[in-house]
């Protein structure tokens, strides 16, 4: 009896983790067929459009760049000289230093030659006690808000509050912007007259890149296995999941390390909420607050503008990354969770949230169950083992293949690394990924559901190096 339910469970869970892995194969294939299109389209109309146009003042919309840093002595000064040196006609730039321990601060002074300023501050949005505000007397668009810490969700708020223009852009403060990248992500903005709200552009590893005064000089890969695993990440993410959302307007996450919005908007969204995923849970917040109202706006992604950052390149930081980023989607979701498959909020309600849900989320809670079953298979034998075969095909074509799919749409269009054996080594660990990376990875965001039920709600540390100097 015993063993005949035991069978039965092993055949039911073996039966749903197939039929899953088939069900989100083919949502993946689709998606990167659209995004192919999509991409490609993009890639053939930004040779010939006219981003020059965007540099004069009197045609394009003035921005505010926020820069949130905390403990980002080894990283901030190059970052902050990229954004002084970018092609957009008329911007300011906002470092709110959120109550560092390290020497961040006293970079900043000594660097950019702060001065204070005496300034009254509006309180559209609650954040932490402001201790000062500073101005460069290099640079007059230079700004430094020195506050009590609150989290990043906080010190954006406090950035918001301070800023002139009418459109702000989130920017990690161990990043790096390409010179033309502004130009590009706000032309959807510009030419949409107001119905677009949020752009976001494409975020690459900096890590082994060559980069001199904020800025790339040349791009490469780094040495670390996990560091060149991250890169292809980033590809599959961003060139095969967000266009094909964008497409269709179903996007639900702009990457709080480069992405554009309407200050208006976010103000009346309540701003940045404190959650280890700030940046999803606004945009989902966003398109609530839209459907409610009945607004036709736009939410998008473009592919190539780019900005680089820099990437975990030890274990336990990377750990700790995709545990806090899991925690921050199941948070989004769970705070939402009365859009799902609500016909209120359209197509978002109907596809967006529950592709975030059976797919993201519970993605990996299903990739382990299949790495168990082929497990328990092997062991029991007998007709299991076909199955688990199968299930093992499946799987590597889910995750290698459709990686190297990316690897191949980034050479197709955007081509951003110049070396042939870049190339070569992202299509060798693509097709190394589910033997090792992408197995490491279940486990990590796995741990995230553990931590979610513990109530843990930390970023935990991150370690810092510096590739932007």
């Amino acid at each position: 009896m015993l063993n005949s339910i035991w069978h039965y469970l092993l055949y039911f869970f073996g039966t749903a983790v197939f039929i899953y892995m088939g069900v989100v194969m083919l949502f993946y294939f689709i998606m990167f067929l659209i995004s192919a299109v999509q991409l490609r389209r993009q890639y053939q109309l930004n040779d010939e459009e006219p981003y020059e146009d965007l540099l004069n003042v009197s045609y394009t919309t003035p921005l505010s760049i926020l820069v949130p840093a905390y403990n980002e002595e080894k990283g901030i000064i190059g970052s902050v000289r990229s954004l002084l040196s970018i092609e957009y006609p008329e911007y300011e730039v906002i470092v709110i230093n959120d109550g560092s321990s390290d020497a961040t601060m006293q970079q900043l002074i000594k660097e950019f030659q702060l001065k204070k300023v005496n300034r009254v501050i509006r309180q559209q949005l609650q954040t932490k006690e402001i201790n000062a505000l500073y101005q460069s007397e290099l640079y007059e668009y230079l700004y430094v808000v020195d506050k009590e810490n609150g989290g990043k969700s906080d010190a954006l708020n406090a950035g918001i509050n301070i800023s002139h223009y009418p459109y702000f852009c989130s920017i990690d403060g161990d990043s790096v912007l390409e010179r033309d990248a502004f130009l590009k992500v706000m032309k959807p903005i510009i030419d949409s007259n107001g119905d677009v709200i949020a752009s976001g552009g494409s975020v690459r590893i900096a890590n082994g890149c060559q980069i001199e005064n904020g800025a790339v000089v040349s791009v490469g890969l780094a040495r670390e296995p996990i560091v060149v695993m991250q890169v292809i990440e980033y590809l599959r993410a961003f060139l095969m999941g967000r266009i094909g959302l964008s497409r269709h307007n179903l996007l639900l996450i702009v990457s709080g390390a480069f992405g554009v919005f309407s200050k208006r908007w976010v103000i009346e969204a309540g701003g940045y909420s404190k959650t280890v995923g700030e940046d999803m849970e606004l945009v989902v917040r966003l398109h609530r607050l839209l459907k409610d109202r009945k607004e036709k706006k736009q939410i998008v992604y473009i592919a190539d503008p780019v900005c680089w950052t820099e990437a975990p390149d030890e274990m336990k930081y990377l750990s700790r990354q995709r545990n806090r980023w899991h925690r921050g989607l199941f948070d989004s979701l769970w705070k939402h969770k009365k859009m799902m498959f609500n016909p209120k909020y359209g197509s978002i309600g109907m596809v967006s949230m529950p592709y975030f849900f059976f797919i993201e989320l519970l993605g990996p809670l299903m990739e382990l169950f299949g790495y168990l079953f082929i497990v328990i298979s092997l062991i029991v034998g007998g007709i299991y083992l076909e199955f688990a075969y199968l299930l093992f095909m499946m799987m590597v074509i889910y995750g290698s293949l459709y990686s190297m799919a990316a690897v191949l749409l980034e050479e197709w269009s955007l081509r951003k690394f110049p070396k042939v054996q870049d190339i070569f080594v992202l299509f060798f660990f693509s097709l190394t990924e589910s033997f090792w990376y992408r197995p490491l990875t279940v486990i990590w965001r796995c741990h995230g559901f553990i931590d979610v039920l513990r109530k843990k709600t930390g970023w935990g540390d991150m370690q810092r190096k510096g590739v932007s100097q």
